[in-house]
């Protein structure tokens, strides 16, 4: 099974993207919530497995860029880890500025592409 049919969105109402400040990967205090949120979904569903997608801008190298975008996964798993997930539930891959959420060179593109999207398996 592919990565794209074993993972999909997220269940229905529940957010599941974290962003991030230029050059920064610790979550804030304002996606606590959300991600508790998540928690709670997966405690309550053993079965259930997210993967944690790492993303940057453009700016920077690519080799920068990945290393930026898994230690922004790896921070999203650790606050789900945190509030009671398994370490069997949860995966991490940085995609760097491969899969951009929004095209452009300005701000307003930037702050989109500065990311954690969690991606819920079957």
């Amino acid at each position: 099974m592919d990565e794209a049919t074993l993972y999909a969105n997220a269940p229905a109402g529940m957010a599941a993207t974290v962003y991030f400040g230029f050059d920064k990967y610790s979550v804030d205090a304002s996606y606590r919530p959300m991600l508790q949120q998540n928690a709670d979904f997966l405690k309550a569903n053993a079965q259930r497995h997210v993967l944690v997608e790492g993303n940057t801008d453009n700016r920077g190298s690519r080799e920068y860029n990945i290393a930026l975008g898994e230690k922004r996964a790896v921070a999203v798993r650790d606050t789900l880890l945190a509030d009671g997930v398994t370490p069997a539930q949860v995966d991490v891959v940085s995609y760097g500025e491969e899969r951009p959420a929004v095209e452009g060179n300005n701000e307003a593109a930037w702050a989109k592409n500065r990311r954690a999207d969690l991606a819920y398996g079957k």
